[in-house]
């Protein structure tokens, strides 16, 4: 979730499944961004996300925007619980069209398959 909050921020495209995930993913950078007012290095985080670089400096500083975000979340709990649950909802909300899937996974685990049109046996463990 950081990581698609602090990606849209940062003004690059973000990957992400269903139109209600989009709109969230743009609600939620915009909640970040007013937030980030009048915390300087938050908001040059940001700035520096924004402009232009070579891929490996863009990447970096988009991982300093998304600690920043963490950060965020991690000071105010009730924003980070408002935040989570237009996340979780968008998720929800998100379905497939046509031909595509769409795999929600929530919560903890020490592994994850999501699949589909598995054809033969499938064997785990």
């Amino acid at each position: 979730m950081t990581v698609a909050i602090a990606t849209a921020m940062a003004g690059k495209a973000v990957e992400v499944a269903g139109e209600p995930v989009r709109a969230a993913v743009a609600e939620l950078s915009r909640r970040v961004r007013e937030r980030f007012r009048g915390r300087p290095a938050d908001e040059e985080a940001l700035a520096r996300a924004a402009e232009d670089a070579s891929p490996p400096e863009r990447i970096e500083r988009i991982e300093v925007l998304q600690g920043a975000v963490r950060r965020l979340l991690d000071e105010d709990s009730a924003f980070a619980a408002e935040v989570e649950t237009v996340w979780n909802q968008a998720q929800t909300l998100a379905r497939a069209s046509e031909d595509g899937v769409v795999n929600v996974f929530s919560g903890h685990a020490s592994r994850v398959v999501q699949l589909r049109d598995v054809q033969g046996d499938l064997n785990i463990g």
